[in-house]
């Protein structure tokens, strides 16, 4: 029988475990930085029903979908019926409107888990990918402080996730739209085709979308485009930007709406004790989805920009209308999760993290085998994660075993030492080593990986 050559399916991360570990603990972090806020987890089916996935509109996401068959179906020449989500705001839609009337509202939720893409396979690019939303739902309304918490939950999380300086990037879609209006450019449509392309300065620069913006499909008066593109342009304080835009003259209500909304969540970012330096106001930011009603936001690395968006979101005014008659807004964002920690390992910005257990006990003595087993079931009672080495052997590979591993912390207890009541630690990093009284072996080892 031939061999089958063992590879990683293309498009998907897969870790070994001391990276594994710290990818965990990205996660972990996450989830503790959502909780802190009283957001409550949800988990949907990994498929939904075609019928449910493929009825949001906007941007190339319904191209790529994965569709699900059993083999029976196959045979019988069914259509597919299911397939895999591609986000998790199509199943928070659909998980809302089922569940609306058990639901309390606002509902405040995040959602940890994979979406499926059939992206063209490429370094970084991922066809399965952890996502990591948040999300506010009202019934029939939902107030702007919500648009002011979402970053401000974000700003909480990556201070804590310790990758460096970050921005969160806020605007508002009905200042460009308003602002379009008000410089004569008419068409809901044309607007929103200008909006995609002015999402694309930070990726192709201003000299490629001023071309877009200028020609033929969308037809912007050169001067027009050019004071567009300056106002964004310009680098100026979330204050002056506001002031700047209250005084350009635009005589448009969903500019002066926009405006106004905008000013409202800067102002309960200062509430939410989100320092000026980590917001921008960032009139770029368009969002190439089009459910996108208001609020939107990006994240980026302040010395890592090229890795692009960390983080994106925005505000939509009815999430759920495909499902209910019910008006469910909502405000909401994602960590694309995979393809942080994917950018970070390739910037050098994340290392291999230590194992999950913080101690390994030895065995030196085949004959103290029931101690060794009742040292590590006492470690493990005063809450460090212990892993005994069961096979024994030569002292020399179990210390190798626990360097490869990353287990910080051994434990050696021979013979001699037995008689004595005591056993010696060592922490392998540091090179620390310490005889103790059993009875202080707990003690002494947490203090180790305190330190």
């Amino acid at each position: 029988m031939s061999l089958i050559t063992p590879r990683t399916p293309p498009g998907t991360m897969e870790l070994l475990p001391r990276r594994q570990v710290a990818f965990q603990r990205m996660l972990d972090t996450i989830r503790r930085g959502y909780e802190r806020f009283g957001f409550v987890p949800v988990e949907t089916p990994v498929f939904e029903t075609v019928e449910t996935l493929l009825t949001k509109s906007g941007g190339e996401t319904e191209k790529q979908v994965y569709f699900v068959q059993s083999t029976g179906a196959i045979q019988q020449g069914h259509k597919p019926e299911l397939a895999l989500r591609f986000d998790l705001t199509v199943p928070l839609a659909r998980y809302v409107a089922e569940h609306e009337r058990d639901l309390a509202f606002p509902f405040r939720r995040y959602q940890i888990q994979r979406v499926y893409r059939g992206e063209r396979a490429q370094r970084g690019r991922f066809r399965e990918f952890y996502q990591c939303d948040i999300d506010v739902i009202g019934k029939d309304s939902l107030s702007l402080h919500y648009d002011a918490e979402i970053p401000a939950v974000i700003y909480h999380v990556f201070r804590e996730l310790d990758v460096g300086g970050f921005t969160i990037n806020v605007n508002n879609r009905k200042v460009l739209l308003g602002l379009l209006d008000g410089l004569g450019i008419a068409g809901a449509e044309r607007c929103v085709l200008v909006l995609r392309e002015i999402d694309k300065l930070d990726k192709i620069g201003r000299d490629k979308v001023r071309d877009a913006l200028t020609g033929d499909t969308l037809a912007v008066p050169a001067a027009v485009a050019d004071r567009i593109l300056n106002l964004i342009a310009e680098e100026m304080s979330n204050d002056d930007t506001l002031a700047a835009l209250r005084a350009m003259g635009i005589d448009n209500p969903t500019f002066a709406q926009g405006v106004e909304e905008l000013a409202t969540v800067v102002c309960g970012l200062k509430d939410f004790q989100v320092p000026d330096g980590a917001v921008r106001i960032n009139l770029a930011i368009a969002r190439g989805l089009d459910y996108y009603t208001g609020t939107v936001y990006e994240t980026f690395l302040n010395d890592h920009k090229g890795i692009g968006s960390v983080c994106s979101g925005g505000r939509y005014d009815n999430l759920a209308s495909h499902y209910t008659k019910s008006t469910l807004p909502g405000v909401g964002i994602s960590i694309g999760a995979t393809r942080l920690f994917w950018q970070l390992m390739e910037a050098g910005l994340i290392r291999e993290d230590t194992a999950t257990a913080q101690v390994l006990v030895t065995q030196m003595d085949p004959d103290l085998r029931a101690d060794y087993f009742r040292l590590a079931a006492d470690l493990r009672a005063a809450g460090l994660n212990t892993e005994i080495q069961l096979e024994g052997g030569k002292l020399a590979r179990q210390m190798k075993y626990a360097d490869k591993t990353g287990i910080p912390v051994v434990v050696l207890m021979g013979s001699e030492e037995r008689a004595r009541g005591t056993a010696t630690v060592k922490h392998l990093t540091r090179g620390e080593q310490v005889e103790v009284a059993l009875g202080d072996l707990a003690p002494t080892i947490a203090r180790m990986l305190a330190g």
